[in-house]
């Protein structure tokens, strides 16, 4: 079952994570003047679309506490980048403030549902169905994650067609966009090409669907060439690969936007990201939390 090859002359675009998916599950506290710097870096560095932060109750992830302060800092810019929102309340919080575009995170899977959204796989699409609806009412942009969509730590594999039926649920709510998940890193290429073949046969269409890797088993670039392949042209990645979950120990590191810059150059996709300046951010990021990159790009070229 393989696409047959894409057009890899299309360019694509990089959904920048770091700023909450990247620095969410830090066990220090990141100060806000770092994760303003951090964004406005970032978006100097070419990044298209720079993720900044989630209102998520700070009970739940006590390092996005000031997701109120960073957006006042930000001002006008800030409204333009994309927020996550758990629930109607987040999405109260993201219209008090302005924001333009939103995301909300379902589950591929019942026990992951029941540990990061305290609903059933069915109870979540009741949840967000609401937050999607407000949302395009009000204008805004919204984004649909869903997680756990090649394994899930306590469930193991995940089926490909309980993955596409929930993505379905979730982008038929009025999404502008699905991205797919490998929150625990164990997808492999053939995996990957698999699951996009079910959403398209489903009657999805890949530009609709974009691609969010992590790299616990180091195979993160090689499924994203198989998106490349099968025609995506939106990826999730995090500066200097940094991420992880707070609900599921095992999800390491996501994608590091350097090493997908390095992809794209060498196979000359247009991407609009300035390498060095990426490498340079990710560096002066690595001397805040006080540990080296997991990036092998920023490594290789900081050396």
């Amino acid at each position: 079952m393989v696409f047959p090859d894409a057009d890899l002359t299309k360019p694509v675009t990089i959904y920048e994570v770091g700023p909450r998916d990247g620095l969410q599950n830090e066990a220090a506290s990141v100060p806000v003047e770092v994760k303003e710097e951090l964004i406005r870096r970032l978006l100097a560095a070419g990044l298209p679309v720079v993720e900044a932060t989630s209102f998520v109750h700070p009970r739940w992830v006590p390092q996005l506490a000031d997701a109120e302060d960073l957006m006042a800092r930000l001002g006008d810019l800030g409204r333009d980048l994309p927020v996550l929102v758990p629930n109607e309340r987040g999405l109260d919080r993201a219209l008090e403030l302005g924001c333009r575009h939103v995301a909300i995170f379902g589950s591929a899977t019942e026990t992951f549902a029941r540990k990061n959204l305290n609903r059933s796989l069915d109870e979540q699409f009741a949840m967000f169905e609401p937050v999607v609806r407000r949302a395009r009412d009000a204008g805004l942009d919204v984004r649909a994650y869903v997680s756990m969509c090649f394994g899930d730590p306590w469930e193991g594999a995940v089926p490909v067609d309980q993955v596409v039926s929930v993505g379905r649920r979730l982008f038929d709510l009025g999404a502008g966009q699905l991205s797919l998940g490998d929150t625990i890193g164990v997808g492999t290429a053939g995996h990957v090409t698999a699951l996009l073949r079910g959403f398209t046969d489903a009657g999805m269409h890949v530009d609709d669907l974009a691609l969010h890797f992590h790299d616990t088993y180091g195979q993160a670039l090689s499924n994203a060439m198989a998106g490349l392949r099968a025609g995506v042209t939106t990826f999730d990645a995090s500066a200097g690969g940094l991420g992880g979950c707070p609900y599921a120990k095992s999800a390491t590191g996501n994608l590091a936007t350097e090493d997908l810059v390095w992809l794209l150059t060498g196979l000359g996709i247009a991407h609009g990201v300035d390498l060095d300046a990426l490498v340079a951010t990710s560096i002066w990021l690595a001397g805040h939390l006080g540990r080296p990159s997991p990036s092998a790009v920023v490594r290789a070229l900081a050396g």
